[in-house]
């Protein structure tokens, strides 16, 4: 079996639940604006942002044509002009209160950290992720935090693992692996720069993409089988013999 020493984590909905802390967000805006958060307009909120994300991804659009015109993107749809970048502010003052864990991650966390560099890797805006990571306590088990808005970069792109790779200790890409729920972002990003890829899917849904990752995950404690490490209830991490 491979051994690993350097984990890459992808944080929204790999380690904390980016859809309870979006969906709570969400209500609190429209609930300033006050219009009804109707199912119906959640889930064409989320195409748009899904759509224009997946831009940023792609290299079309920078992080702040992504987050300052989503609203004012869905709004108009309804008829309505807003401030996009206004929206945003108050929807990023909300969002930065999400930072619910996802069942068991904070155990596989503290259990890995003595065996291994970990490190997180997100696309994202900076201070709402490391606010995020901080209230969650996941923070201080990883050595360092790497938000595309820092590096000028975002997954999948090859720069910016290759600015990751610059700041990690003697790494060497053989020797790494992420995990991450993003087909597109984090296992098309991790084979771009060599590394082994994890695809996190809990809710089991098709890969119609053909990009096939290393392993696949349904549950987080499925890590510990292909890291070789036993699951230690009190916190420290043991390989297995």
């Amino acid at each position: 079996m491979k051994k690993y020493r350097t984990l890459l984590f992808d944080v929204d909905d790999t380690l904390l639940d980016f859809g309870e802390a979006e969906r709570l967000a969400l209500r609190l805006l429209f609930e300033d604006q006050e219009m009804p958060l109707t199912s119906e307009l959640e889930a064409h909120y989320k195409r748009i942002n899904h759509g224009l994300w997946r831009s940023f991804e792609e290299g079309k659009l920078d992080r702040d044509e992504v987050v300052n015109t989503r609203f004012s993107i869905l709004f108009k749809e309804y008829g309505q002009e807003v401030d996009g970048a206004l929206l945003e502010n108050k929807y990023r003052s909300y969002l930065e209160e999400g930072h619910q864990l996802l069942h068991g991650a904070f155990e596989l966390i503290t259990d890995l950290q003595h065996q291994y560099d970990l490190y997180i890797v997100t696309n994202g805006v900076s201070k709402t992720q490391d606010r995020r990571l901080r209230d969650s306590g996941l923070h201080p088990l990883f050595k360092d935090i790497f938000v595309s808005e820092d590096t000028g970069f975002q997954k999948p792109m090859k720069e910016y693992f290759d600015y990751v790779f610059a700041r990690i200790p003697n790494f060497t890409v053989d020797k790494g692996l992420i995990i991450g729920d993003s087909l597109s972002a984090d296992i098309k990003g991790g084979q771009l720069a060599g590394l082994d890829t994890c695809w996190f899917n809990p809710d089991m849904l098709p890969n119609n993409t053909g990009i096939v990752p290393t392993y696949e995950i349904q549950h987080l404690d499925e890590l510990y089988e292909i890291l070789n490490v036993e699951k230690d209830s009190v916190g420290v991490s043991s390989c297995l013999s």
